[in-house]
This record gives structure tokens, C-alpha cells and sequence, in this order.
């Protein structure tokens, strides 16, 4: 384990070791009003672990600890799904890229093949966030995607940073959120390598946003959901958003915008490629 993976799991153990509810662990107050936030040595016994051992974890010792000590603690954390998997692959408990390339820079023709094959919006995304490839209707919905500079066509970036961008999704505070989320979720393995820490540094200096966010260690794995986007030229378009893995090139992800039933966003996808 890297010296950035040991702080950040040390970071993320405690903030959630803060965030407890005592009564939910069956925990009087410590004082008279303090509800939330555990003590090191109660985390410690409940997981069965001696108090100096977690503190060194917390602190990001250079230590050993084993897939079952850490799914331990977990479980005292109470940490989602989403969560504990992010703290094992920080324990190095995870698959790492053999190669620690994580930046693809193109489609392989055949995956491109599919993607031009659908007619609504479809892209596909690297490990590292970055936008490698997509269709005629993903760029009809957003046409700055070709103009772009490629060290930049980054999706992550381009949500904090590109204000076309911004002023199309009416939900952009809560999609930003989602994204890092799913961004640090994914990222586990890749802490401390030179690409991601100079994204991640970058991103914070270029958005407040970003940061105060990034500093809230929030973990959520991709779940399917709707996504609105107000289009400058046709308006409201609703879809629903899936994300699909090619077995070949499973380090590729595919982000398709399938228009939501029931709404007028198929017509006006329709009207945007004639235009186009």
C-alpha cells in the first residue's frame, strides 16, 4: 500500500468513525450532547482489533492489514457496499492495472462500430474519466465534445469546468456529486500514481466546488438513473442512463443515454441530426 492509499484510507476511516450515531452502536453520549462519533478504542473492540493496530491504521501507518480485519472494521463503520470495496482497494485488496496505464485514448474500431450503431447518445469512458470515443447523436446533444483538446475531454473536468456544460443539466449539483463519488469509488487502486494525483490536483484548483466536495470522501458505486438535459436548440431531453462494460476491453465503459418513454426527447434527438 502506497503512502497516499494509507492516508486516504486513514482519512476515510475517520471521518466515518465520526459520522456514527452512538445510540445506533449502543453507545451512551460522551458528555452531555455529543450523539455522533465514536472513540478509536470502541471501533477497536468492537471489530476485535487491539487499539493501538487501529490507530496506526487511522494515522496511515506503513502496516499489513488482512482482507478480513478490514471488512471487520467495516462492518462496525457501517459502511455501504460501495464503501467497504473502496476501502479494500485501498487495503490492496483489489485487482490493479498490471500496467498502471489507465488513460485510453481511442476506441478500438469494432467497440466504435457499436457505438455509432445506436441512435441515441452513447460515449465511452476510461478509467481515468476520460472520454475515448462516442457517436454523432452524443455529439449533436453536446457538440463542444469535438472541439475539445483531448488532455482536456475529460468528463470529470468537463462538468466542473465547462460552463455549456453546466447550464445544460438543471440538476448539476446533485449529478457533480454523483460523479465524484463514482469517481473516487473507481479510483481506489490508482491513488498515488502521477496521472491521477495530477487530475485530481488539478480539478482542485481550477473549482472550489470540486474540492469542498473531493474533501467530503464520499464513496457511491454507478447505479442506472434519469438524467435531463436542456438542450440550447430543442430544450428538455429525459433519458435514462445505463453503463455498460465490453468483455473484451473491460477497461472501456459505455454510457448510453436511452430517451425516457413517454417524453418527446426521441423526436427532438431526431430533429438535432437533421439539423446536424
Amino acid at each position: 500500500m502506497n503512502e497516499e492509499r494509507r492516508r486516504e484510507l486513514g482519512q476515510f476511516l475517520r471521518d466515518r468513525r465520526a459520522g456514527l450515531v452512538r445510540a445506533e452502536q449502543g453507545l451512551p453520549p460522551i458528555g452531555r450532547t455529543r450523539t455522533r462519533g465514536l472513540r478509536r478504542e470502541e471501533i477497536a473492540a468492537f471489530a476485535a482489533v487491539s487499539v493501538t493496530w487501529y490507530t496506526w491504521l487511522e494515522q496511515g501507518r506503513d502496516i499489513n492489514a488482512s482482507r478480513q480485519v478490514l471488512e471487520s472494521v467495516g462492518r462496525v463503520l457501517r459502511l455501504s457496499p460501495a464503501e467497504q470495496s473502496y476501502v479494500l482497494t485501498l487495503g490492496g485488496h483489489a485487482a490493479v492495472p498490471a500496467n498502471g496505464n489507465t488513460a485510453i485514448e481511442s476506441v478500438p474500431a469494432h467497440l466504435q462500430a457499436l457505438l455509432d450503431a445506436v441512435d441515441f447518445p452513447a460515449f465511452a469512458v476510461a478509467p481515468d474519466w476520460g472520454i475515448a470515443g462516442w457517436n454523432t447523436a452524443y455529439e449533436s446533444l453536446y457538440s463542444r465534445i469535438a472541439e475539445v483538446a483531448p488532455a482536456e475531454r475529460n468528463l470529470l473536468w468537463l462538468v466542473f469546468t465547462d460552463p455549456q456544460l453546466r447550464q445544460m443539466l438543471p440538476d448539476w449539483d446533485i449529478t457533480s456529486r454523483n460523479f465524484v463519488a463514482e469517481f473516487r469509488a473507481e479510483a481506489g487502486s490508482r491513488l498515488g500514481s502521477a496521472a491521477h494525483t495530477a487530475l485530481v490536483r488539478k480539478l482542485q484548483d481550477e473549482s472550489v466546488e470540486f474540492a469542498s466536495i473531493w474533501a467530503e470522501h464520499v464513496v457511491l458505486n454507478f447505479s442506472s438513473r434519469q438524467r435531463i438535459f436542456i438542450h440550447p436548440t430543442v430544450g428538455e431531453l429525459t433519458f435514462d442512463q445505463h453503463r455498460l462494460v465490453p468483455s473484451d476491453v473491460p477497461d472501456l465503459h459505455f454510457v448510453m443515454y436511452v430517451p425516457t418513454a413517454g417524453t418527446p426527447t426521441k423526436e427532438r434527438l431526431a430533429e438535432l441530426s437533421r439539423r446536424a
